[in-house]
């Protein structure tokens, strides 16, 4: 059956299950002796090239002794082996309302944005840039990504003071190139830097018809409404909870420069589930027990501003401060019993969106320079300070003389019978005149009720006419 197998000429109509190949013939092969291929005075003679193996135990109970010494000095802890192949175990919660951004799905979506990225753009939150920030995905761009462009911003810098901002961004851009943003439509700030970026990274690929720009971090940490700024324009679908993006997004910000939305990602690091929530990456409102998650709330956010927000008298405990909000809002069940759930929703809310004034300290950085004095030199002065004078001749800097604050009077001619006795007026009450009456500004102080008011009174002119003739 072999040689059929093997002739060209022969064909087998009609196969089998049998295992045929146990009944080819194989050749035996012929073994080599061992002096044929290495003889004896190559291996141990005087002429010998092969290389003498050391021989470092005399006998078999010398190398069990050596054994039994290594076992007992053996110590884990220094194992250097056993450091350099350690793999950090994630731990996950088993509950999953809190694996949102840890599923396949919204990996594979990652993946798909790294890989069509030239750029990638790691969004950060301002409050918390440590716990926003994903590491494990910086590690994998350096370790298989390093020629992809790695840039690090700082949203949601208006929920926190300016000196913080500028104390993080010190710090992070000794690592990665940082760049403070707010993300609005009206009132962006950062938007021009990001641009001029994105730019420059542009013209270092002259070679490429167009560059790609992926934005990645934790979820509601504000990408979507970043691209939204950037395109001056509602492009993305934003919402403020988070997991609103549920698949990747490819938006045009110029001819050459192209931006990616991206949902989502968590990689679990041990957070508490408080931790979790209040990281924005769970939705309130699926949360079953919000009540037992206020007290990080309370341990985060100073008294006076959770007073001031909810305009409430100082609590005992969380039961109480429920119980207070409850009574303001109304949260109440049947009976006059306080609605906890509720309210615990509502405080959580206020956390995740910006309500609640809260950040995190840089490291090395204590809580006195916030009472004390802001580190970028930034002062803010009341309206009723004065400032010192100044020696004759001398204007500070960015300050106006005040000659040009002055009301400008009015260089015309007049016309009219009686045209210049009253631009004669106009111009003493504006001499003469106390001074806030000289404010210009949005909102005008200085004026009384009849200049406020209509001069010709067409209000009180069609009510007259609306009038019934017995009602005149």
């Amino acid at each position: 059956l072999g040689k059929a197998l093997q002739d060209p000429f022969q064909v087998v109509m009609r196969q089998t299950k049998l295992p045929i190949s146990l009944l080819t013939e194989k050749a035996k092969q012929q073994r080599v002796h061992v002096l044929d291929t290495e003889s004896f005075e190559y291996t141990f003679g005087k002429k010998a090239l092969r290389k003498k193996p050391k021989v470092k135990v005399e006998s078999l109970e010398t190398l069990c002794g050596e054994v039994v010494q290594r076992t007992e000095q053996y110590d884990e802890a220094t194992d250097s082996s056993l450091i350099k192949n350690a793999i950090p175990e994630a731990v996950e919660n088993s509950n999953p309302l809190f694996k949102a951004g840890q599923s396949n799905r919204v990996w594979g979506e990652l993946y798909k944005v790294i890989d069509s990225s030239d750029v990638v753009v790691e969004v950060v939150d301002g409050r918390d840039p440590m716990g926003t920030r994903c590491l494990h995905i910086e590690q994998f761009l350096r370790k298989e990504k390093p020629h992809k462009h790695l840039i690090l911003v700082l949203n949601k810098v208006d929920l926190v003071p300016t000196w913080i901002t500028k104390k993080w961004l010190t710090l992070l851009s000794q690592e990665l190139p940082t760049v403070a943003f707010h993300a609005s439509m009206q009132h962006s700030f950062g938007k021009g830097t990001l641009i001029n970026l994105l730019r420059q990274f542009a013209n270092l690929h002259k070679d490429r018809q167009q560059i790609s720009v992926g934005f990645i971090g934790y979820p509601n940490v504000g990408k979507s409404s970043m691209i939204n700024t950037l395109r001056s324009k509602r492009v993305c679908k934003t919402a403020p909870i988070a997991g609103e993006t549920k698949v990747w997004q490819y938006v045009s910000l110029m001819r050459r420069i192209y931006m990616i939305d991206c949902p989502g990602v968590v990689y679990p690091q041990g957070d508490s589930e408080t931790q979790i929530i209040l990281k924005g990456v769970v939705r309130v409102e699926n949360v079953k027990d919000p009540i037992n998650h206020v007290q990080g709330v309370l341990d985060r956010v100073r008294e006076q501003y959770l007073l001031k927000t909810y305009s409430i008298d100082p609590w005992n405990d969380v039961y109480d401060f429920l119980t207070k909000i409850c009574v303001k809002t109304g949260r109440l069940l049947k009976g006059g019993e306080p609605d906890w759930n509720t309210a615990a929703k509502i405080v959580l809310n206020d956390f995740q969106r910006g309500r609640l004034p809260y950040f995190v300290l840089p490291p090395g950085c204590e809580l006195q320079n916030a009472q004390g004095h802001c580190e970028d030199n930034v002062k803010v002065y009341d309206l009723d300070f004065q400032l010192p004078e100044a020696p004759e001749g001398t204007i500070d800097a960015g300050a106006e003389p005040i000659e040009k604050n002055e009301p400008k009077l009015e260089k015309r001619r007049a016309r009219g019978k009686r045209a210049g006795k009253k631009l004669s007026e106009k111009r003493n009450r504006l001499k003469h005149g106390k001074p806030f009456d000289k404010c210009s500004g949005i909102v005008e102080f200085g004026l009384s009720e009849k200049k406020k008011g209509n001069k010709n009174g067409w209000r009180r002119k069609l009510e007259k006419r609306r009038r019934v003739k017995h009602q005149q």
